[in-house]
């Protein structure tokens, strides 16, 4: 994921003064403005993670139509791979050079809000983003009640299994609870006779951020815990559900239904891995990596402690806001409105259907947004049925804390879970552990 060096407690000009003036140098020109002569269109920056792929062509599409039919204002697309993304928007508003239109992973909005980089949505918009979408994007999307900004691409997290594998195996269908979960990622482990692992039945993996914590955080939402504390300013992680967690993926790995350093996005397409946690960006990437082996492929609601308890999962995001510096505010979010709330016509199986350009984006391009209502259009007819548990969780999933600290304190979770997974820590020293790390970073003078 991202760099875990923590900014927010750095004035602007230390930190500019601490980063390598190659960095400063490097993609930080100033965006052009217009000749500032009457009648000469301004020109608003918008600075993304969008820099290649389907997703840089699905964003371009709206922004060369804004640009056809409005000539006062423009706007001009600047794109950073996303493990730049964050010291990118920091160094940029350091050296007084930020764009106009910022477009953050939510995790990070209580850090860029501490750094000003963020201006609080105007009411009308706060009010659209509050009503129009659901409550986690909305949620993520804000700071201590405060909202910033148009959730763009949501990730709800589910789980995806393997049909052939389990049917193999002698399993009916997908895990409902934790005991059929782990009783299934036993029945579908499979080893050859010198105990080297062929398939795992549940996979973990040490690859990234969002994979490790992501796995581990959709667990704790699915047996009622969160992370963070209600007041941000420590962690519940040694919970009851917590411990739930940590225990259950100790299980799985101790008895060999889990090899935590095998990449599962590699594994699972290959039929390596029977099960594994995941958000629903993964469904349009395997359907193009597999063909049609895709048909194997399954996705279910994530299997709960017990079938009585309340379902929930973890949910991740993006979202576009204004720069606090930007000198043409009430421009962007002109643009931003037309971009989320502007319903158009699309194809679908019913007649007259319409989506906002950005939801009709974010599906174009395999992913979603936090508008249920959109969802359910551009999902209809023939869309993907494997997008649907991802869909439904809109409703119940528990959004990332975004405090000053968060992305540290997700690197230092995935520091412990790491740990827990390869033997180096019990499950007792890795809650400790974690408990006293993220406190002490979660509780800083911010």
């Amino acid at each position: 994921m991202t760099s875990s060096r923590r900014t927010g407690g750095l004035s602007r000009r230390h930190f500019a003064l601490a980063l390598p003036s190659a960095l400063l140098a490097s993609g930080c020109a100033a965006p052009h403005r217009g000749t500032g002569r009457p009648g000469d269109p301004t020109v608003l920056t918008l600075l993304s993670h969008y820099a290649s792929g389907a997703l840089k062509a699905a964003l371009q599409g709206p922004v060369d139509e804004w640009n056809a039919t409005h000539d006062r204002i423009k706007v001009m697309t600047k794109a950073v791979e996303f493990t730049d993304l964050l010291t990118t928007f920091m160094v940029r508003q350091a050296a007084g050079q930020g764009t106009d239109i910022l477009h953050p992973y939510c995790l990070w909005n209580g850090q860029l809000v501490r750094a000003g980089v963020l201006r609080p949505a105007p009411a009308e918009h706060a009010e659209e983003i509050t009503r129009r979408y659901g409550g986690a994007a909305a949620r993520s999307s804000s700071v201590r009640g405060t909202v910033y900004g148009y959730p763009t691409e949501v990730q709800t997290y589910a789980l995806y299994y393997n049909r052939r594998l389990l049917r193999e195996a002698g399993v009916d269908g997908p895990p409902r609870t934790w005991r059929e979960l782990e009783e299934t990622a036993y029945r579908t482990t499979e080893r050859d006779r010198y105990g080297n692992t062929l398939v795992q039945g549940f996979g973990l993996s040490t690859i990234d951020d969002s994979t490790t914590v992501g796995q581990t955080l959709a667990l704790l939402g699915a047996a009622g815990g969160t992370f963070v504390s209600a007041d941000g300013r420590s962690t519940t992680i040694d919970s009851a559900a917590g411990r739930a967690v940590f225990d259950l993926e100790h299980r799985l790995v101790a008895n060999g239904a889990s090899a935590p350093g095998v990449n599962v996005y590699k594994a699972f397409p290959s039929g390596q891995v029977a099960m594994v946690v995941s958000a629903g960006w993964w469904t349009g990437s395997l359907k193009a990596l597999m063909g049609k082996d895709y048909r194997d492929v399954g996705v279910a609601p994530l299997p709960l402690p017990d079938m009585a308890d309340e379902r929930a999962t973890l949910a991740t995001g993006f979202m576009l806001g204004v720069n606090a510096a930007s000198e043409h505010p009430r421009e962007a979010w002109e643009f931003l409105r037309w971009l989320n709330t502007e319903k158009v016509g699309v194809q679908s199986a019913r007649k007259g259907a319409a989506a906002t350009r950005m939801s009709s984006l974010q599906v174009s391009a395999g992913s979603m947004t936090g508008r249920a209502d959109d969802m359910r259009t551009l999902l209809s007819g023939d869309g993907d049925p494997n997008l649907r548990p991802f869909l439904d969780a809109l409703g119940y999933a528990v959004p990332e804390p975004n405090g000053p600290g968060a992305q540290q304190a997700k690197s230092l979770l995935r520091k412990n879970i790491e740990a827990l997974w390869t033997g180096q820590q019990s499950v007792d020293e890795a809650l400790r552990t974690t408990r006293r790390q993220v406190d002490q970073e979660m509780s800083r003078a911010w």
